[in-house]
Order: C-alpha cells, then sequence, then structure tokens
C-alpha cells in the first residue's frame, strides 16, 4: 500500500500537468465545436487511423504473450492504445490532435507508475514521431521519443528512443514489431 501511495504521489504533479495540456488541447474544441463528428471528418485527426485495431506485439526479450488494442475515443478524437506486455507490466498510450495549434500531443502511463508527456508531434500518412522531456532515475534530464510506422496494412513498428545529450544521440529503449490479431 505504501508504494502505492508514493507512486501516486510521484505522479500527482504529472497528472495535473497532463490534465491541463489535455484540457487545453481539447477544450477549446469543445466549445467551438458545431459538429459532434468534427475529429471524425477531420483528416488531421485520422492520420493515425492506420494503428486501429487488435495487434500481436514481437519485441526482443518479450514474452510471446505481448499484445495490444489500438481504439478510437470522445468522439473519435483520441487515439488510445491499450497494451499487454505479457509478463504483468501493461499501460496506456493516448493521443490526440489539436486543431487550434495545428499539434499532435500525447501521453504514456504504465502499471509501475511511469507517466511521460509527448508535447510535440508529427503525424503523416503512415509515420508518427512524439518528443517529450522527462527525468531519469537519478534526476537527469531526458528526452523521449516514440515513432510508430506503418510497414504495411498488417505491420506496424513501434520504437522509444530515449536522449541525455538533448537529441543529439539516442538510445533504443523499445523497438517492437505489431502483427495484426484476429481476436
Amino acid at each position: 500500500m505504501n508504494q502505492l501511495i508514493m507512486i501516486l504521489r510521484r505522479s500527482a504533479s504529472k497528472s495535473i500537468f497532463l490534465a491541463a495540456v489535455f484540457g487545453l488541447a481539447f477544450a477549446t474544441n469543445a466549445f467551438a465545436a458545431t459538429d459532434a463528428d468534427s475529429c471524425g471528418a477531420n483528416s488531421e485527426s485520422r492520420q493515425l487511423d492506420y494503428w486501429l485495431g487488435n495487434w500481436k506485439i514481437g519485441a526482443e526479450g518479450s514474452s510471446g504473450n505481448a499484445h495490444s488494442t489500438v481504439s478510437l475515443s470522445l468522439d473519435k478524437c483520441l487515439v488510445v492504445e491499450n497494451w499487454d506486455g505479457g509478463r504483468g507490466h501493461y499501460g496506456q498510450n493516448v493521443f490526440g490532435y489539436s486543431a487550434d495549434d495545428k499539434n499532435w500531443y500525447g501521453m504514456f502511463a504504465d502499471n509501475e507508475g511511469r507517466v511521460h508527456i509527448f508535447t510535440s508531434g508529427k503525424v503523416a500518412s503512415g509515420s508518427a514521431e512524439f518528443e517529450g522531456k522527462s527525468r531519469g532515475p537519478n534526476g537527469e534530464s531526458l528526452l523521449n521519443r516514440v515513432k510508430i510506422t506503418r510497414l504495411n496494412p498488417n505491420k506496424v513498428e513501434q520504437s522509444w528512443e530515449k536522449s541525455n545529450d538533448n537529441g543529439a544521440n539516442w538510445n533504443v529503449v523499445f523497438r517492437g514489431e505489431y502483427s495484426r490479431a484476429n481476436r
């Protein structure tokens, strides 16, 4: 129980920041929108649709049980990935396009208390790249970069890289190949 309280305390400031980021990114859209399906009709918001579906994840050191479900939420305004690494490690990734500032935003959270905010996103047909800052275990400043690339209609690659020198050099911390699953 004490460990859970510590995780919640560490994540509290990030959660407040997250709420502010997503609140600002989407609140003005909610008030300005005249059509409830505006995100569904916005081509920029649809740029990650290639990733929608159920996936098996193959990655170095994975258990073979890793899987992911990617779906839409909030009237097609958010892309939500629910993933399970197959060994008790699972989480959720959320991505959304802000029509107000023409930028993509994202968030990663897992059951080990990690939360990463991505404030810079570039998405085009078949590829996406998100960057955001975080702190390492010793308080050092890190830059995170997540890439989601469509390899073909039934395969997507996701990679996560970290830099401790503000993007001059990158280290791959995760690379997974997503294959469509029939579930």
